[in-house]
């Protein structure tokens, strides 16, 4: 299941159907249920609460089940594979090519293992993510069985085997998560609700989820992105379903000179900029990456269109190592892919500060969608995102062009 090249990925995925297939003969025999009478065994997982939002690392009981009671809880092609750790053949899994907005959870107890946002072709058959849903709720073990080195990964709840974790994955993390369709269900993004778990209350006091408290981690995030005027970027933010609020400021600079007349002089260090909260549930940081690098110039040094001068130019302002790490790989991909002809001058810098701009700003394209530098520029990107990205945008335009 870790190809390295096209023969080798056809011997490989030849030998494992031999040696497993999708009714694997010859496979370990199941665990055993050793857990004492009377005690419940705890694990410490993410899982999505009575709101529909993924919780903070919880306290849940173990799914311990005897091997009768599993084979009656499972399909048999499922119990090869979770309870036998089998393999099913290459390029025949059901949820290969699903690529619906959604979470994959485990078969055998739904804890939420992965999401749309991570998954990706691999073409090595098998249904591929660059990261789980949550750390806490993949385990990962040595696997030397079939003479060959490797990391199996399982169910951190139930222990059922899902696949295994190789380290020829693309950016930001490397890692390949090759997974059995068998071994997980697809929950789509408008039913996750369906997915809701009731918490134990003796929760640590670190742990607890509190109703008072947010886990912002999960319900909100934000983004500080620079592309040109903030009317134009503020504009197409505002179509995605999932961004609950853009606001149009500056960074970049001080905060004695984060008013408009000082930034439009172009030597104050601002980058007219966008704030742009989202629900992380909803849409991903790398996705409104993709959206930000397809309706602006990256290529253009201090410079969109017409406008020019350092407030234009194209930028990512970062709050943390990984956003970093992430922006600089989505970067390093589109410069190798050479999708713009040119390289990419877009910054990264690190966020010191974001300062919301005038009142007047705010809407700019929403209350003035007749104004002429709106007609001619601000709307056509407004098009622009709604067409690429039909997917992803609001049922309504926010503004009607």
């Amino acid at each position: 299941m870790r190809p390295t090249t096209p023969i080798l990925s056809i011997a490989l995925t030849i030998c494992l159907m031999i040696l497993s297939g999708c009714e694997q003969s010859g496979a370990a025999p199941p665990e055993k249920n050793t857990t004492p009478p009377g005690s419940t065994p705890m694990v410490r997982v993410r899982v999505f609460g009575p709101d529909g939002k993924l919780t903070g690392p919880v306290d849940v009981p173990k799914l311990v089940l005897t091997d009768a009671q599993w084979q009656a809880r499972l399909t048999p092609a499922q119990y090869t594979i979770l309870r036998n750790k089998g393999t099913e053949p290459a390029f025949c899994g059901a949820l290969l090519h699903n690529a619906d907005k959604g979470v994959y959870v485990c078969a055998a107890c739904a804890l939420p293992l992965f999401e749309t946002g991570s998954k990706f072709e691999s073409g090595t058959g098998w249904p591929s993510f660059f990261k789980p849903i949550a750390e806490e709720n993949v385990l990962q073990h040595a696997d030397n069985s079939y003479g060959m080195e490797r990391t199996e990964t399982l169910c951190a709840r139930c222990e059922s085997h899902l696949g295994h974790v190789f380290d020829d994955g693309p950016r930001p993390t490397g890692l390949r998560f090759c997974m059995n369709s068998e071994s997980l269900r697809f929950v789509p993004q408008d039913k996750l609700a369906t997915l809701a778990e009731v918490i134990p209350a003796t929760q640590p006091a670190a742990t607890q989820p509190s109703a008072n408290v947010k886990d912002k981690a999960h319900d909100s995030a934000e983004i500080v992105l620079a592309g040109g005027c903030f009317w134009c970027v503020e504009g197409v933010f505002e179509q995605l379903d999932g961004v609950t609020e853009a606001i149009s400021g500056y960074a970049g600079g001080s905060k004695e000179t984060a008013n408009y007349e000082a930034v439009c002089t172009g030597t104050t260090g601002h980058a007219e900029a966008v704030k742009i909260i989202y629900d992380p549930r909803k849409i991903s940081y790398e996705q409104l990456l993709k959206v930000h690098f397809a309706t602006h110039d990256p290529t253009t040094l201090n410079r969109q269109g017409n406008d020019e001068g350092t407030q234009y130019c194209s930028a990512i302002f970062y709050a943390s190592e990984e956003e970093r790490q992430i922006a600089q790989a989505f970067i390093a991909d589109l410069n190798d892919a050479k999708i713009y002809g040119k390289p990419i001058v877009t910054r990264l810098e690190p966020l010191k500060a974001f300062y919301p701009a005038e009142k007047y700003h705010q809407d700019y394209v929403c209350r003035n969608p007749n104004q002429p530098y709106i007609q001619g520029i601000a709307l056509p990107k407004v098009e622009k995102v709604r067409h690429l990205f039909k997917d992803m945008v609001k049922p309504e335009p926010v503004v009607k062009p």
